[in-house]
């Protein structure tokens, strides 16, 4: 597969840039890789696709206030610090990008908030991140962090082009996020509201969750045409043995299993055993998923309407098919589906 035949033309109006009012009230685009046949629904229809003991993996991971703002010592330019990772919470270190880079050197000292409350020195600028910051505060670690997370604001994807309102707090994240760490949000995952998860668990579907805590590098620009030559970023993940057994038991019973997300997909396909079978596991992976792609765990998956050349649409091409995506794409443009982070679904059976 070449990055090439990832291309489609995507008229800016078709991206998202807010949320609908309610989760649920997004469309959804159903894909029959059996038949080829292709439904328009309302997301709220997605349970009749699902039956008892059937299994919904989701990834719930919890996007933090990554971005920061502060100034420069001595000139007092503005700086746009972006927190990737956490390097090491004894001396608050930080894995970050900085905007504009060129400004910042090794020794430059960052002030963040009111009276300078935060300052960070730049301790490293040769990552391939950016810079390594050592955030220079006295008191506990959990004051620390409150007010990072207070003057932090919600790092939305670039392609949105607006800076994050008081309503993204809330809705660029999903119900069930619960472990911090990522700066961006699984996005498939955004569409379910609590009163849907309720009509899920009366008709006896099941959810389990993984934890996969998404980085830059689902956004980062794919910049070779042979995609077997891009690399992506490491990610950190955690599948218990619980999941992995409950998961491989359903699977055993030919439930449906069903990825919520391409983060999901990732996890569950980055810990497989020789056999098939999902294995516990803790630590980082960078896999990559692109057609062609034979897929061990699941059986089904909810997805979004992803951007041209993006690697997460390259995921949904391995697991739909590349010529009925392609199609599907085509389809949601003329009948005037939503792209991105806050558009409409997709579920392919």
């Amino acid at each position: 597969m070449k990055l090439s035949r990832f291309y489609y033309e995507l008229p800016s109006e078709f991206i998202a840039k807010y949320p609908l009012p309610h989760r649920d009230d997004s469309r959804l685009m159903v894909l029959n890789r059996k038949n080829g046949k292709i439904e328009h629904k309302e997301f709220k229809d997605v349970i009749n696709y699902f039956s008892e003991n059937d299994v919904l993996v989701l990834n719930n991971t919890k996007v933090f206030p990554a971005k920061l703002y502060g100034k420069k010592e001595k000139t007092g330019a503005d700086i746009e610090v972006f927190l990737l990772r956490e390097l090491n919470k004894d001396e608050k270190l930080w894995d970050v990008l900085v905007d504009p880079a060129r400004k910042i050197r090794i020794g430059n000292k960052l002030f963040f908030g009111e009276n300078n409350i935060i300052i960070a020195e730049v301790i490293d600028n040769t990552t391939s991140r950016g810079r390594t910051l050592r955030f220079l505060y006295d008191g506990p670690y959990d004051e620390f962090k409150s007010i990072i997370d207070r003057l932090g604001k919600t790092p939305l994807p670039a392609f949105l082009e607006r800076p994050a309102e008081d309503i993204d707090a809330e809705r660029y994240q999903t119900i069930y996020a619960k472990e911090e760490g990522a700066i961006a949000a699984p996005t498939a995952g955004m569409h379910f509201s609590k009163q849907l998860f309720k009509r899920f668990e009366i008709k006896g579907v099941d959810f389990s969750e993984i934890t996969l805590h998404i980085g830059l590098g689902n956004f980062r620009k794919v910049e070779v045409e042979d995609l077997t030559k891009h690399k992506m970023d490491s990610e950190q993940i955690k599948i218990t043995q619980d999941v992995a057994d409950f998961i491989n038991t359903r699977k055993k019973e030919k439930r449906q299993i069903c990825s919520v997300g391409t983060t999901v997909m990732r996890a569950l396909e980055s810990s497989v055993s020789v056999i098939g079978e999902l294995k516990p596991y803790e630590g980082w992976t960078n896999r990559f998923i692109f057609p062609p792609y034979v897929f061990n765990v699941p059986t089904s998956m909810i997805t979004n309407f992803h951007l041209p050349q993006s690697t997460v649409m390259m995921t949904v091409a391995a697991f739909a098919g590349y010529e009925l995506l392609m199609e599907a794409y085509e389809i949601a443009k003329e009948e005037k589906y939503r792209f991105g982070t806050y558009g409409d679904a997709m579920l392919v059976l």
